[in-house]
């Protein structure tokens, strides 16, 4: 899958604001297992792909501080 793949549905977080500086986009590709992350910036660039249980793991850490923002 490509990130300009129609299977992708991709949301802009709501954390981005509107200036366009650090914009992350997510989709959920369930038919895959998967959940993409992307920089909207670049949107035909490359994209991390994520099992949902990995997911999960990702903002557990970023709400616990592990992974600072």
């Amino acid at each position: 899958m490509t990130p300009d793949s129609p299977a992708l549905r991709w949301r802009k977080s709501s954390y981005s604001g509107d200036e366009g500086d650090n914009c992350v986009e997510v989709a959920s590709a369930w038919s895959a297992g998967m959940v993409a992350v992307r920089d909207s910036k670049i949107g035909s660039g490359a994209m991390l792909t994520l099992m949902p249980a990995e997911w999960s793991a990702f903002l557990s850490g970023i709400k616990t501080g592990t992974f600072p923002v």
